[in-house]
């Protein structure tokens, strides 16, 4: 696997917005300027800084749901938190979970949306056999899924404390793929083709990338999988 360092300024601009503020998190409870229960406030601004990175990596209307909904989650438990706002966890729960329900449906719609009306784009060209662009999203469960498809074009992988397990070694690429992960306490599996050339462009916080791939011998094929994302407090596997 090959290692891309570019950086989108924006992204690079978020992250470090983000270790700013856990920062000033520390140091006020520290001068005891205001006294935090660390274990309960650092979460939500863990949970608004991820729904950032994902609104801002994702290439889908779903992505910028599930992304939004992590914002949002995070914010009311830490405005319950800090007595912001007066909410107990009885009520709190149940509109979490209407919220998931709101992301399920609404990725459903987009998804036969997408399907009955292509979006233009290289990625979005007419899907003969639904598989060439994916958009898998897992919350707290997990998946495995094979493709075979002799033109995969990339897509999109959400884990949010679940798992994906995706087997790409029947498949096959025309040229470069492009596949956005986000994982969030959670893990992602990547299994791909001696032949493919993987080109990583990720960046993993307080989480890991673990490349177990064997480089491609003889002449170069020229098919490239570049994957792009985040991996915070999770892991990332591919391998061939």
């Amino acid at each position: 696997m090959k290692n891309r360092r570019e950086r989108n300024p924006a992204t690079q601009m978020i992250i470090g917005l983000f270790v700013i503020g856990i920062g000033l998190l520390f140091l006020i409870d520290n001068l005891g300027w205001v006294h935090l229960n660390l274990t309960v406030h650092i979460v939500p601004v863990i949970l608004i800084g991820a729904g950032i990175l994902k609104v801002v990596q994702t290439r889908s209307q779903s992505g910028t749901v599930v992304g939004g909904l992590m914002i949002a989650a995070g914010s009311v438990i830490l405005l319950r938190e800090t007595g912001l706002i007066d909410i107990s966890m009885r009520s709190l729960w149940p509109l979490l979970l209407i919220a998931a329900g709101v992301a399920v449906v609404y990725k459903a719609t987009a998804s036969h949306a997408a399907q009955t009306r292509p979006a233009p784009g290289p990625l979005d060209k007419p899907d003969a056999d639904g598989e060439s662009v994916i958009n898998y999203t897992a919350i707290m469960g997990g998946f495995k899924h094979r493709i075979t498809t002799q033109d995969f074009r990339g897509g999109e992988i959400t884990a949010i404390m679940g798992g994906c397990d995706l087997d790409l070694r029947q498949a096959s690429v025309n040229g470069d793929a492009v596949l956005n992960v986000f994982a969030m306490c959670g893990g992602i599996t990547l299994k791909v083709p001696v032949d493919w050339t993987v080109v990583f462009d990720g960046t993993p916080i307080m989480g890991g990338f673990d490349e177990k791939t064997v480089p491609p011998t003889g002449p170069a094929s020229g098919k490239r999988l570049i994957v792009r994302g985040y991996v915070i407090m999770g892991g990332m596997e591919v391998r061939n």
